[in-house]
């Protein structure tokens, strides 16, 4: 039943995109039949693929690794606050362990250590020549342009910001569908300085969890450019680039593994301090919320939150995606962190559940559906950047933003939904 419940559910994710499309009609069979077959081509290979599983589980041992190295690093920098409770010897007597676990000192570390090795990969010409694969293989699969393609593979791997800027020169060139593709590709995916963040988080209640992030991040990829080529159908016009030219360029961004290392980083440091301010600024934004709904009478006994309000909202959404009825409202709170705050405190949240709140294969669904970055505050930095790159298309992208929120969800909701179809 639960099967026929996502493949219910695929079906009316792709409706409301024609629904929200700028010309409603049905999208062509073939773009549907290549997009979903992507899809489920990538998730099959994982889930059905003892080899594969255990290539995941041999990149799960190298986060393992790293953030073993991470925690040698810490300790020396910030003593016993940065390591593992288990490994550390306090000056104090310790009731609760789990509570000397600071996410500032022990985790967020994480994402500067993995900066360095991104910018240690891209020198090597490592990264750019996966992501060429990839850029390659969306670009004859899917039709799209040179930038678009290469663009869209990267975004799996680096920021909603950071793959757009590797196409920068060709932005203006665009055509609206194209720079649509973008935007979405940009919100249904995650970038490679955060997967290990969330590995961490999740690998309490989730086996390979960076197996499952990386899964979800690539196959998300397909279904952003399908849903967003039905949204924002393309024109006659196409924009095409050499994506062999820039895949080279990216190479000389470092001119010696020592300036990899130093330029990784100066752009770790500054991602770890906006991702710890804004989860400071979020939380607290979320917790005044709930100060003024409280002011509210009580609905079913309980006081009124922003986050039980998001549950009934989202809970529908949930359900589409395979989850069953008794645990969407617990799920669709999840989602609606997700959405108007991020997808860390998202992650958090379901960690912090009560046992049995969510089955195993709902916390696998909700893995795959919470893996991307289509959220208010991310909107808020793609806007940022992508006008800062091309002025002259800024009143253009801010009118496709809420388009790329609404297409980047639906994505990782069909992510959702053939993960709940495969488990």
């Amino acid at each position: 039943m639960l099967a026929i419940q996502a493949i219910f559910g695929i079906g009316a994710f792709i409706l409301l995109a024609v629904l929200c499309s700028e010309n409603r009609r049905l999208p062509h069979w073939k773009l549907l039949s290549i997009g979903l077959g992507l899809q489920f081509a990538f998730a099959f290979l994982v889930f059905r693929f003892s080899f594969l599983q255990q290539a995941l589980s041999g990149i799960n041992r190298a986060v393992t690794a790293i953030a073993s190295a991470t925690e040698s690093g810490t300790l020396f920098v910030f003593g016993y606050l940065g390591g593992d409770p288990a490994n550390v010897s306090y000056p104090f007597e310790v009731g609760d362990a789990g509570a000397t676990v600071i996410l500032a000192f022990r985790i967020l570390p994480l994402i500067l250590i993995f900066s360095v090795l991104s910018a240690i990969l891209w020198y090597y010409k490592v990264l750019p020549a996966i992501i060429k694969g990839f850029a390659l293989l969306l670009q004859r699969a899917l039709g799209v342009g040179g930038a678009v393609g290469f663009c869209a593979g990267a975004n799996i791997f680096v920021g909603m910001v950071e793959a757009p800027a590797l196409i920068r020169p060709h932005i203006r060139s665009l055509t609206r569908s194209e720079l649509f593709i973008v935007m979405s590709v940009g919100m249904a995916t995650i970038a490679g300085t955060v997967m290990i963040l969330y590995a961490v988080v999740l690998a309490p209640i989730v086996d390979n969890a960076l197996g499952h992030i990386l899964t979800a991040s690539v196959i998300s990829a397909p279904a952003a450019i399908t849903l967003a080529l039905i949204i924002v159908p393309p024109s006659l016009d196409v924009a095409t680039s050499d994506i062999k030219k820039q895949t080279e360029d990216l190479g000389y961004n470092y001119h010696s593994v020592i300036d990899a290392i130093t330029k990784g980083t100066n752009d770790g440091v500054a991602l770890m301090v906006n991702v710890g301010a804004m989860l400071l600024v979020l939380t607290a934004l979320v917790a005044l919320c709930n100060s003024i709904l409280g002011l509210l009478p009580a609905f079913g006994g309980e006081a009124m939150t922003l986050q039980r309000i998001l549950s009934y909202l989202f809970a529908p959404l949930v359900w589409l995606m395979g989850v069953p009825w008794s645990e969407a409202i617990t799920a669709g709170s999840l989602m609606g962190i997700k959405t108007t705050l991020n997808e860390f405190l998202a992650f958090i949240a379901m960690t912090n559940l009560t046992e049995g709140s969510l089955s195993e294969r709902s916390t696998l669904i909700m893995t795959y559906a919470l893996c991307g970055f289509a959220n208010f505050g991310s909107l808020g930095i793609m806007i940022a950047g992508l006008t800062s790159m091309c002025k002259e298309r800024a009143e253009e992208i801010v009118s496709l933003a809420p388009k790329s929120l609404v297409s980047g969800t639906l994505a990782t909701c069909m992510t959702g939904s053939i993960a709940g179809l495969l488990y």
